[in-house]
């Protein structure tokens, strides 16, 4: 038995005490996650927080003193690992794009590639989820689709802006002129 956890009590007192506490601490878990991480993974994270709370609902305390120090310990490591799976993809993408494509010398093209790999570090995750999808994992757009839930005109429509917010970044990348003089 873990801490603080009754085994006495039976799964309609464990739903009714998810619902009490997500309702008193949902705020506060939404402005600890804002202060940590970037405003487009604040809902995902704070979702999967509470599916982590759902998932462990035995071990989740009823009293809400003791239940907000544990949210906040279960959306700390959500979040540690959401900052892991960033750190990732974005040093796969560097990697990636660093990639030479033994045709020679061709200092103009790794130039592009890294300015490529900048602009697609500065995409949102969903715009880099929705690229990496087509151009790295090789899935058609239907299959994209189908791997991340949506219809196919839904996800041509993310890739598409995907697309031209990555066209945005590379017009707007401070180093471009630089590497291409």
């Amino acid at each position: 038995m873990m801490a603080g956890v009754s085994t006495d009590r039976s799964e309609d007192e464990d739903v009714a005490a998810f619902g009490r506490i997500f309702e008193a601490l949902y705020d506060d878990i939404v402005r600890f996650v804002q202060r940590r991480a970037p405003a487009e993974s604040v809902d995902d994270i704070v979702a999967d927080t509470f599916l982590v709370a759902w998932r462990r609902i035995t071990d989740l305390p009823h009293e809400l003193d003791e239940a907000r120090p544990w949210l906040f310990t279960v959306a700390r490591h959500t979040l540690a690992n959401s900052h892991r799976g960033r750190r990732r993809f974005a040093n796969l993408a560097l990697r990636i794009a660093a990639q030479p494509d033994h045709r020679g010398d061709d200092t103009a093209g790794i130039a592009l590639r890294l300015d490529v790999a900048e602009a697609f570090r500065r995409l949102r995750q969903a715009d880099q989820e929705a690229l990496a999808l087509v151009a790295w994992d090789g899935l058609r757009p239907a299959e994209a689709a189908r791997v991340l839930g949506v219809s196919p005109s839904t996800f041509g429509a993310r890739l598409s802006r995907a697309r031209a917010r990555l066209r945005a970044h590379l017009t707007t990348n401070p180093h471009q002129g630089g590497r291409h003089g």
